[in-house]
């Protein structure tokens, strides 16, 4: 069984321009986790959330800089994640069953990452006044795993969900309309579900976590409190006119980090393996019977075990 099995990291957007000094820092000299530290800038401190505090500070397991490239993110998340053999058990009454999705079969790497890449074709990608290839849909790749070992008659199972979150900004700084602003409203709902669901998982002896809210929130439901082990990457974009959104975004990722799952194997026996050991179990018996008393026993039934 592995414990505390939620892990959060920050990366740090590159700016669009020049960045000012001062807007955050990084201490990552501490025992077990990096801090980072973000000054609002006093010219932004008046009419802010409270104009009192100057600073905010938040715990990650690792913060990746605006230099950091995306090899380095692969190698340090990425890269560990997908050669870790992560065992997810799903309740049999809550299975979750998604219709006109197509399961295809992946023999090699290659074959899955072509499904991936094919998949992310798929996605709603459209220009915003700030971002110019903004995702406006979330993106849920699902990998299903099995092994058995060589005469074992146990298998065992895993779900991997692989998940892009749409990016949420803030009608009123992106001023967007028609299509884009209804779109920005469906992001910025399913977020909301989704916050909702974790704040439900933070809190202790809550009987009721709102699954059902989103499909979303629906499908990822063994993968936030369920038997599973979970990665959140929060993207940050310190400028100064996008501060107020990366608090937001820090405070949403230390909710998930209240979070605590107990992952445990997910395995079972093979049915059809099981049969054939029992057939051949029965078959030594009868075999030992019939050097007892030296009589073999035949398929047909006598004329009492009919009446029985």
């Amino acid at each position: 069984m592995v414990k505390q099995t939620i892990q959060i990291f920050a990366r740090v957007k590159p700016p669009a321009r020049k960045q000012q000094q001062g807007i955050y820092s990084i201490d990552e000299d501490e025992k077990l986790t990096a801090s980072l530290e973000i000054i609002v800038p006093r010219d932004l401190a008046d009419g802010f959330v409270n104009n009192k505090r100057e600073s905010y500070k938040f715990k990650f397991q690792r913060i990746f800089d605006q230099d950091t490239n995306q090899e380095a993110i692969f190698e340090h998340i990425a890269k560990p994640v997908a050669e870790r053999k992560v065992t997810i058990l799903e309740d049999p009454d809550q299975n979750i069953h998604l219709k006109n999705l197509s399961l295809h079969q992946a023999t090699t790497e290659e074959e899955a990452l072509n499904l991936l890449f094919l998949g992310d074709t798929n996605r709603m990608i459209a220009e915003t006044p700030m971002n110019q290839a903004s995702t406006r849909s979330h993106c849920i790749f699902t990998v299903h795993l099995s092994s058995k070992e060589p005469g074992s008659a146990t298998v065992r199972h895993a779900k991997l969900h692989l998940v892009d979150l749409a990016g949420s900004e803030r009608v009123a700084k992106t001023g967007v309309g028609g299509q884009l602003l209804t779109e920005a409203k469906y992001i910025n709902l399913s977020l909301h579900y989704l916050e909702q669901v974790i704040i439900a998982l933070s809190e202790k002896h809550r009987l009721h976590i709102p699954y059902r809210n989103s499909m979303m929130t629906s499908v990822l439901r063994d993968s936030l409190g369920g038997n599973c082990m979970t990665t959140m990457i929060a993207t940050l974009s310190l400028e100064k006119r996008n501060i107020d959104e990366s608090i937001s975004t820090c405070r949403f990722a230390q909710r998930v980090a209240l979070i605590k799952n107990e992952a445990i194997l997910n395995e079972e026996i093979d049915p059809r393996l099981m049969i054939l050991r029992l057939q051949k179990e029965i078959q030594e018996l009868k075999d030992e019977l019939a050097i007892v008393t030296g009589e073999r026993r035949t398929e047909a039934l006598t004329e009492a075990e009919l009446l029985q």
